[in-house]
């Protein structure tokens, strides 16, 4: 929103933002203060020039990285974010400020390794403890913000349940604008009033104290949404956009620059799932070493071929790649398998449902035990340090999966799951692994976790996933 714009908008920081920011410069401050009086270091006019700095540079810092901006219905890890960022900035200046006055030998390098590791922390605590004010005085009905919808098509009434499950934002919905006024049956579940047509919308933010305006419209209505914009981000309420993903069947779509151009990334394998994956691919292969080529003995002595085993799956943008395994089964396998299939056909229609067979008789003794503790599958962190696979992810399956169960018959999974890499675990093995009897089970589990997937979950299926190591269930 440009400068003008916004002495034009009525202003919408509460005075309690405008404490706060306050609040946390002074509270930087006082925390150098405290760790230069618990470590003992003598106060000189080096950190009374030091805390003039900081006040100044974290106040202009705060506001340049909106801080204060209204949080109400965000994650509280985007905030903290946010804030590392803001912070980092600042010390970052800090850091040149030291090099330019060549002043550094005048501080104590404890204190200001501490005070810069903790200080976000702290900040971020202060705003957890106003947002949970917030939301207590927000539950008790003060403190609410009032919206209204343009659009009551299936993504506006979305909208105004989501509000509803998350009363802690203290937005209330006060009804909708929509051309098709029929709609008003289809609101009666929600209990939201039509308000009138979509050219009526600025006549009512004029009249109506309105805080929030969310344009709910199809992609399709350009033109009305560009004549919302127009004509109606001067009269006090803040308009948002709300982007119809759900059409492309993606939640984690992101908006990219390319040169001038904005573009819609609906690839949601972001960076720092990359960067967890390496690492912790690296740490595993690097500690398993030793087990790994034990059991690379073991498959030598206890069966003829190979020590690995390699799959053609799909991948993310549905290209193939060559998923390795300890080999786990005789070396004719793949030959035992049609002749198993074509003279028992209750293991035909077995292996029809779910490709593969609970009581195979291809596996080898040690690929039994490699199995059931799903030790076969740690080559795998090799393909994740390829890029051809993560960690966590929708389980790895091959092309006539994809054509039969994610994109044949109506289905629409097929750009869901190409969307991502395939992971070594997922909710499919934490869940109930193979004893999964309904395929398309299977395929919502992995609809699921690319809409909804996080670090945190990744991090929980991961110590599932070892419980389950050890309990075997499901494994065969």
């Amino acid at each position: 929103m440009s400068p003008v714009l916004s002495w034009n908008l009525r202003e919408r920081s509460s005075v309690i933002y405008r404490l706060l920011h306050i609040l946390d410069c002074s509270l930087v401050c006082a925390f150098l203060w405290i760790l230069v009086y618990w470590y003992e270091v003598p106060w000189s006019r080096y950190y009374t020039w030091l805390e003039v700095v900081v006040f100044v540079v974290a106040f202009i810092s705060f506001q340049y990285f909106q801080l204060y901006r209204s949080w109400r219905g965000w994650k509280f890890y985007r905030e903290f974010i946010v804030i590392v960022q803001a912070w980092g900035t600042v010390v970052g200046f800090l850091l040149f400020y030291f090099f330019i006055f060549k002043i550094s030998e005048g501080y104590s390098r404890a204190v200001f390794i501490l005070w810069s590791l903790a200080t976000p922390v702290v900040i971020f605590c202060s705003h957890l403890i106003v947002r949970k004010l917030l939301r207590y005085y927000r539950s008790q009905g003060k403190n609410i913000r009032h919206a209204v919808i343009v659009g009551a098509g299936d993504l506006g009434i979305r909208m105004a349940r989501q509000m509803e499950e998350i009363p802690w934002a203290g937005i209330e919905v006060v009804g909708f604008f929509d051309d098709k006024l029929k709609s008003r049956e289809d609101l009666a579940e929600i209990d939201k009033p039509m308000l009138g047509r979509i050219n009526e919308v600025r006549d009512y933010l004029k009249v109506n104290d309105i805080d929030y305006a969310y344009i709910a419209l199809p992609m399709r209505a350009e033109r009305k949404i560009f004549r919302i914009l127009e004509e109606c981000r001067d009269l006090g309420a803040q308009i948002y956009l709300v982007p119809d993903l759900y059409i492309f069947g993606l939640h984690h779509a992101e908006i990219q620059s390319l040169g001038d151009m904005l573009v819609l990334n609906f690839n949601p394998d972001s960076g720092w799932k990359r960067t967890f994956d390496v690492i912790f691919s690296s740490i595993v292969l690097v500690l398993t070493a030793p087990l790994m080529l034990l059991i690379m003995v073991a498959i030598k002595l206890d069966s003829r071929g190979p020590v690995f085993y390699k799959h053609r799956r799909i991948m993310a943008t549905g290209r193939e790649f060559e998923c390795l395994k300890f080999r786990t089964m005789a070396v004719d396998a793949d030959q035992q398998l049609a002749e198993i299939l074509e003279a028992d056909q209750e293991l035909a229609e077995e292996w029809k449902k779910n490709f593969k067979l609970k009581k195979d008789p291809r596996i080898t003794r040690v690929g039994r035990f490699l199995r059931r503790t799903s030790l076969d599958e740690f080559p795998q962190f090799y393909n994740v340090l390829k890029g051809e696979m993560s960690v966590v992810g929708a389980r790895p399956i091959v092309g006539r999966e994809l054509a039969e169960y994610y994109k044949g018959n109506g289905e629409q999974s097929a750009g869901r799951y190409v969307s991502m890499k395939p992971g070594i675990t997922g909710p499919w093995q934490v869940t109930r692994r193979n004893d999964i009897d309904d395929y398309r089970e299977r395929v919502e589990l992995d609809d699921w976790y690319v809409l909804n997937y996080s670090l945190w979950y990744d991090i929980t299926v991961i110590f599932k996933t070892i419980r389950c190591m050890f309990s075997g269930k499901g494994a065969y």
